[in-house]
């Protein structure tokens, strides 16, 4: 990828000593390019390996003191590329922390959920965790202006911002990229775990997923359609979660009886991965899910900011039993937000008379394609 796409992070503002750098995200948004520009740049003595390599894992797995320090002496920098591949690897990164006073440590890995297991506990208290997903359109503006991005946005909506899919140069690379995104990436990840065993299945789950943006998910009518058990879609859906694949949203409530709050809304990190499980990359003025490609595109945008910007607080979406509902609600530090996605503008629409009364605190927006980069830069 370029390096003229100035990324959110900037690795020699975060590492420290005495602390391990872990960068998530998903396969190829650029975590390596992340870290070899940094290590490219850095006058530290630095030493970079990959999980791949299996002298590394077999080292950094090992827990042996020896054998670790041995490895990591006469550096100042310690960065492992893919650590989720290193059994043990938050035990190997807390010897060389603590047993090498000064070294720092960065480690990247693509699947949250081995990585987190793996040096959560042992490296509490001695991490900074960071996570990287596909392109945010605030990053974009170190390419393009607004008017640019404006201009652009049909090409984000239909093949989202993964790296690669960005710079590609037209529309059938964008497509072989993501096609090969879905197939080789995305699902390898989760078929490593010993417990899935139907990659046929799993991609049957996500294709449900991906026709039901925006709309509560049941689970059981999932359940029944690829005839599994509840908790099994239950498990493979937080496995995808944890994968950086989709994003779960569950509904608000303050206890008002006739609030929604029993099912959840799943979106895509990705609007190109969505697009490529269920193989449909034709243009917006052909298609019936602009609509539903607006919304997990805004709410990504926004997720990606929060994330990047530091703010803590929650998503949400809220609907009533009587039809009233928002898209999606944040909350944080006390206050309430309601937004409303419109695509079209045929009508602006007014903010839901229940949640006003009962919520008389909060604010309504809604967000249209005049105004939606004031809501994702």
């Amino acid at each position: 990828m370029p390096s003229m796409i100035d990324r959110a992070y900037k690795v020699k503002e975060l590492v420290k000593p005495g602390k391990a750098l872990i960068i998530y995200g998903p396969r190829r948004v650029g975590k390596t390019t992340l870290l070899t520009e940094f290590l490219s740049g850095t006058k530290l003595k630095s030493k970079l390996d990959s999980g791949d390599n299996i002298k590394v894992r077999q080292i950094l797995g090992s827990q042996d003191f020896d054998r670790i320090l041995e490895y990591a002496s006469g550096y100042e920098l310690i960065a492992v590329d893919e650590a989720q591949y290193i059994p043990h690897i938050g035990k190997g990164l807390k010897i060389i922390i603590d047993q090498m006073p000064g070294v720092m440590v960065i480690a990247t890995g693509s699947s949250s959920f081995d990585l987190a297991g793996a040096v959560g506990e042992p490296l509490t208290g001695r991490k900074n965790t960071v996570v990287l997903y596909p392109i945010a359109q605030q990053e974009l503006l170190s390419i393009h202006n607004r008017h640019e991005l404006k201009e652009r946005l049909e090409d984000y909506l239909v093949f989202g911002s993964y790296p690669e899919v960005v710079t590609a140069r037209n529309r059938k690379d964008k497509m072989a990229i993501l096609e090969e995104l879905v197939s080789s990436y995305l699902l390898k990840d989760v078929l490593a775990l010993d417990r899935v065993k139907a990659p046929g299945v799993l991609l049957d789950i996500l294709k449900l997923i991906a026709f039901q943006i925006g709309s509560q998910v049941s689970l059981n009518e999932i359940a029944t359609q690829v005839k599994l058990d509840v908790k099994t879609i239950g498990r493979y859906l937080d496995i995808f979660e944890k994968a950086f694949v989709i994003r779960r949203i569950g509904g608000f409530s303050r206890n008002l009886r006739k609030e929604v709050i029993t099912k959840a809304k799943y979106y895509f990190l990705d609007n190109g991965i969505r697009n490529a499980v269920i193989a449909a990359f034709n243009p917006l003025d052909s298609r019936n899910d602009a609509g539903q490609l607006w919304e997990n595109f805004l709410v990504t945008e926004r997720i990606k900011k929060w994330t990047y910007q530091g703010t803590y607080g929650s998503f949400y979406f809220w609907r009533t039993y009587g039809g009233q509902e928002l898209d999606l609600v944040e909350e944080r530090e006390n206050t309430l937000a309601g937004y409303e996605f419109k695509w079209s503008d045929k009508k602006k629409p007014k903010a839901p008379s229940d949640w006003v009364r009962q919520y008389k605190n909060s604010t309504f927006s809604l967000v249209n394609r005049d105004n939606y980069l004031d809501f994702v830069l």
